[in-house]
């Protein structure tokens, strides 16, 4: 019972410390919001892509990508938060306290992927505005697949986290990964006339896999790149897989 109540209280924490910062909360839009409305109008009025996109619009091809970028940004920088505490001392302050250290880090996991699908709900806002129409239904099939690609994001950046000692290098070595990994996922542009090494690059990409099923339940008439259950099920695995290193690798350095 203890364990969980420790869990409970690093989620609970860091979701505090998140909801204080509005700025933080509301800031986090501006960049789906530049991405969405001034790139994706720029590039769907300049250019031919009606055929390469089924018929859709560019803000409605790429909404579901920018979705996938919110969810990865927020929970990756989320984990920031174990550079932070190790460098304000709150950490060593955690760890010597009566539980597993396996606990402090699944909380940090937790509360990073709750936050990261905070986020991604808090843009659906905008969907609207992209020409998305997402019903009640739609919107329930979306929240789970958020979550689960927020917990495969979390605990990337959680891993990292454990390994460095400063804010300045969290932030380096997250953004010479997370760029790379939301450009080759497929959330700005079609896969299938892809060049063969960059589809190849593509496949390993796990962003990749939660961007097509985001795509799937919002735009069901578009042919998406792999069956939604291979989708789910990769992102699950990786989900699982992610977590499992990352609290093992932080239960070591600590």
């Amino acid at each position: 019972m203890r364990r969980f109540r420790a869990i409970y209280i690093i989620w609970l924490r860091d979701l505090k410390r998140h909801f204080r910062d509005r700025a933080r909360v509301f800031g986090s839009l501006g960049s789906p919001i530049i991405f969405i409305f001034i790139l994706g109008q720029g590039i769907g009025s300049s250019f031919a892509l009606g055929s390469a996109l089924g018929g859709l619009d560019y803000k409605q091809f790429i909404f579901p990508g920018i979705l996938g970028m919110t969810v990865l940004f927020a929970g990756v920088f989320a984990s920031v938060s174990i550079v932070w505490d190790r460098e304000f001392g709150f950490l060593k302050e955690m760890l010597v306290a009566p539980v597993p250290t396996w606990t402090i880090a699944l909380g940090k996991v937790i509360s990073g992927a709750t936050i990261a699908a905070f986020q991604g709900t808090l843009m659906l806002l905008l969907a609207p505005f992209a020409g998305v129409n997402l019903s009640p239904l739609v919107i329930v099939e979306l929240l789970p697949m958020m979550f689960l690609v927020a917990f495969s994001m979390t605990g990337m950046g959680i891993l990292v986290a454990t390994r460095l000692k400063s804010m300045q290098g969290f932030q380096m070595v997250m953004n010479f990964f997370m760029m790379p990994m939301f450009f080759i996922s497929g959330a700005m542009f079609p896969l299938k006339n892809a060049p063969q090494w960059l589809d190849s690059i593509s496949r390993v990409d796990p962003l990749t896999y939660g961007v097509d099923a985001m795509r799937a339940i919002m735009l069901p008439h578009f042919q998406n790149r792999y069956p939604i259950g291979i989708d789910v099920l990769v992102v699950a695995l990786l989900s699982a897989v992610m977590i499992t290193i990352s609290v093992t690798a932080f239960s070591r350095q600590a």
